[in-house]
């Protein structure tokens, strides 16, 4: 647990699904100590899809590498007590900074910040919620209503897309407002409850995107359009070989590049006259697209994949291929070991495979390798006893109470 720029702080997550996940892993990816509690069972996430062979969660053990595990009764006064003195705890000398806790569960009774603030004063607690009234949503009824899925494809019918955006925006900005508490502790000594919605993560998006003020300003609302890139020059294409590439232009820069590495500039010189537009502008180049993307897809449709890597090499061309996460994984130098951000883990119940760490680089600072998501309760004993300093008797009479659970055994297969 040694290392990173975090080194010292340790927070308690309990939690669920993405966004908190995700928020506590970020931290524990930058060095904090990342206590996640559960009930002994597992919670409601603990066998999502997609599983191993073993029947454990590939899902889980993505968003909580780095932690430790601890396994409570939590539905028992006894686990929910054991469970505040981790969360509430006062620091000691020489002893991390604690008091921090991170959930997207429902924040009641003995969880409650009024409640854990009776034990600790300045304790912080993270709290997302659906909708800032309290009520319930999840990423996927959030995105329907955020304009997105309407705006996506080619027609008025909706399409969703894989990406939980919100949930993982919702994550990062957990942590971020983690550590502002926590920098605001340091000065004033006060705790805080910092809570978040997620839907309110959303509707600051398209905010900030701006998207209402398109509405408000000038009474239109953003069409479907396929892919092609809004408000300038972008779209997919496809090979010879029946892949797939994304080519933009955002700058002139970009728009001359792909004229000379094409061969196509004095083609495209003749499409801004021919249709009066400057297409030395980004508007020029969305209104004339219809044009410019006739001379792309013939140029690409008589090429292999292969053969527009080899001629935007170096070119100053804007361009990606489209991969799945297969080609991904097996065809991306980037999703390598030849980047710093990965490494090759020991996954309990999964096995060796590659990782990302946080993809955060601090100068002066080695990267934190990525390192495996706990067992479920793997970290329960030593946890109790080093934060606790409860004894190896008292620890026992916990498990044989019931109360406590340690590493749980690996489930038979379970159907994917």
């Amino acid at each position: 647990m040694s290392g990173g720029i975090l080194e010292g702080l340790r927070v308690v997550e309990v939690s669920a699904f993405i966004a908190a996940p995700l928020g506590g892993m970020t931290l524990a990816q930058l060095g904090a100590e990342v206590i996640r509690i559960d009930p002994i069972s597992g919670n409601i996430d603990y066998r999502r899809w997609p599983l191993a062979p073993s029947g454990s969660s590939i899902y889980w053990a993505s968003l909580n590498r780095g932690k430790r595990s601890v396994a409570l009764a939590l539905n028992r006064p006894e686990g929910q007590e054991i469970a505040r003195a981790l969360i509430a705890r006062p620091d000691g000398a020489g002893e991390r900074e604690g008091g921090i806790l991170l959930t997207n569960l429902p924040a009641a009774g003995w969880m409650s910040h009024a409640a854990l603030s009776r034990h600790r004063a300045d304790l912080i607690m993270l709290r997302l919620t659906g909708n800032h009234d309290g009520s319930g949503a999840m990423d996927y009824t959030v995105n329907c209503a955020s304009g997105f899925p309407v705006a996506t494809g080619r027609d008025a019918a909706p399409v969703n897309h894989v990406l939980p955006a919100w949930d993982i925006a919702a994550g990062l900005y957990l942590s971020t407002g983690l550590l502002a508490a926590e920098r605001a502790r340091r000065k004033d000594g006060q705790g805080r409850e910092v809570t978040l919605a997620l839907s309110d993560v959303m509707l600051a998006s398209v905010g900030n995107l701006g998207y209402l003020a398109d509405v408000q300003v000038n009474g239109t609302v953003r069409p479907p359009m396929g892919n092609d890139l809004y408000g300038a020059l972008g779209r997919d294409f496809t090979t010879r070989d029946g892949r797939s590439v994304m080519i933009v232009a955002i700058s002139n820069r970009q728009w001359r590049a792909i004229g000379q590495a094409t061969g196509l500039a004095e083609k495209f010189a003749m499409i801004g006259p021919m249709m009066e537009v400057d297409l030395d502008t980004e508007g020029g180049r969305f209104d004339a697209r219809g044009a410019i993307f006739a001379l792309l897809e013939h140029w690409c449709a008589a090429r292999s994949l292969a053969e527009i890597a080899a001629a935007f090499e170096g070119s100053g061309v804007l361009w990606g291929p489209y991969q799945d996460f297969g080609q991904l994984l097996t065809e991306d130098p980037r999703c390598s070991q030849t980047n710093p951000m990965f490494g090759r883990i020991d996954q309990p119940g999964i096995g060796n495979i590659l990782a990302p760490a946080g993809p955060l680089g601090f100068s002066g600072m080695e990267r934190l390798p990525p390192r495996p998501a706990p067992v479920l309760g793997q970290d329960t004993d030593q946890v109790l006893a080093e934060v606790l300093g409860l004894s190896a008797a008292a620890i026992g009479k916990l498990h044989d109470a019931g109360t406590v659970a340690g590493p749980m055994p690996f489930d038979i297969p379970q159907a994917r």
